[in-house]
């Protein structure tokens, strides 16, 4: 580590504990952003001579909110201030007492509120994406215009247009009751989801760049399962990502094609973060208050525990996709569902799964690519050269294109060796 790089784990470390008080403070996302920015350069200056403070987000907390005060003093914009107030000073222990006073009970509700602002609902999932990276994360917003492929002034209105939509949403910054935070927690956990899915989903080619992403939601989700450590649905979805991206090294070869599960080379996973996945499942599992994440994180927990395809347990994978169906009906899990019917039942039982499914996923890419691969397998080679056709107008990186191609070409190979034979 350089000698500054201390510095910056510590700003990562503490941004979402100051931005969120500071939110609370000034009940304005720019206003919170821009004091933390501020003491954030204080402490550039003023850590390497001094040494880190001993809570540097209390630290930052106040030094942002001075800098903040100080403004809308010259400024001389009317604004509420604090009853303690007459605190500002020095940065001394005294004022790192305050602060911890003043925030020690409002830390967890302070970090959900700002994740919660973030992925307010009348945001589209692209603004919440976006608004949750430079804010709570602190991504620049090159970094995060890189990761999600479009230029800098782009994603620049895009972050302006979500903060404009959150001004005018009037969010409640009262701490939220019991209810409310459970369905704040609930709308968290699928924004950083979100995130993780816009890295994962990254083809070869552009895996390197949004990776990041898939990190940066594991960062996150181990930040709100600190915040509520018992709270097994958080348990299951840290999992479900750790055990998801521990097979990136494995996900696609040389080329940039990608590798199905079952080919892939699981020597290259991540046994590190599938031991903390499995711990944490495992975990989730003894509190019996199953949920979808904790669910697809034991699905994807019996894949880690596979040493080879052969001995992954399709029955139980099937049992899962079955109770996951339940407490979040979807045709995608349906169709996921049907690729393990497939290894228990056999193809025909499974196209006969998804076959009513076909209304509702016209426009799937995965849904014909799984179709035409049972289709492939029953020998019907004519039905699985359309879905297949079908699967590559609808690919969404050049990755799934590539990887249908591999199935059109072997049907044509298949075909020029039975004319072959039968001298047609």
């Amino acid at each position: 580590m350089t000698d500054t790089a201390w510095i910056d784990a510590a700003l990562t470390s503490a941004r979402p504990q100051a931005v969120g008080a500071l939110l609370r403070y000034f009940r304005n996302l720019d206003t919170a952003e821009e004091a933390f920015q501020n003491a954030s350069l204080r402490a550039l200056k003023s850590w390497p001579q001094n040494g880190p403070p001993r809570d540097p987000a209390a630290w930052l907390i106040m030094v942002g909110r001075n800098a903040a005060i100080d403004e809308v003093r010259r400024e001389r914009f009317k604004a509420p201030l604090p009853e303690d107030d007459q605190a500002i000073s020095d940065l001394d222990d005294a004022e790192e007492q305050l602060a911890e006073r003043l925030d020690g009970s409002h830390y967890r509700d302070d970090i959900l509120r700002l994740l919660f602002i973030c992925c307010h609902p009348e945001l589209p999932a692209t603004q919440q994406i976006a608004l949750a990276l430079r804010i709570v994360s602190g991504l620049t917003v090159k970094q995060i215009a890189r990761a999600f492929l479009v230029s800098e002034a782009a994603m620049e209105q895009r972050i302006t247009r979500a903060k404009a939509r959150i001004a005018e949403a009037n969010v409640p910054f009262e701490t939220p009751g019991a209810v409310e935070r459970g369905e704040r927690l609930a709308a968290v956990a699928a924004m950083i989801y979100l995130i993780f899915n816009e890295g994962y989903s990254a083809s070869g080619d552009t895996a390197g760049v949004r990776g990041a992403l898939c990190e940066e939601a594991i960062r996150l989700a181990r930040l709100l399962l600190r915040l509520f450590p018992g709270e097994p649905e958080i348990m299951g979805l840290a999992a479900l990502l750790l055990l998801q991206h521990a097979r990136t090294a494995a996900r696609f070869d040389a080329t940039g094609e990608l590798i199905l599960l079952e080919d892939q080379d699981r020597t290259l996973w991540n046994q590190t973060m599938i031991t903390e996945g499995l711990a944490l499942i495992d975990k989730a599992m003894r509190h019996q208050r199953s949920g979808p994440y904790q669910i697809q994180a034991a699905i994807a927990a019996l894949h880690a525990r596979a040493e080879k395809p052969e001995d992954t347990d399709w029955r139980q994978i099937d049992l899962l996709y079955g109770a996951l169906e339940v407490v979040q009906p979807s045709p995608v899990v349906t169709l996921n569902r049907a690729v393990a019917v497939s290894k228990v039942r056999g193809a025909e039982a499974a196209l006969e799964m998804i076959e009513p499914l076909a209304p509702r996923l016209a426009n799937y890419f995965h849904f014909f690519g799984v179709r035409g691969a049972f289709l492939m397998q029953l020998g019907r080679n004519d039905e699985a050269r359309v879905a297949f056709d079908r699967a590559i107008a609808l690919a969404n990186t050049s990755a799934e294109a590539a990887h249908i191609r591999k199935h059109l070409d072997r049907l044509m190979r298949d075909s020029a060796l039975t004319s072959a034979k039968t001298g047609k």
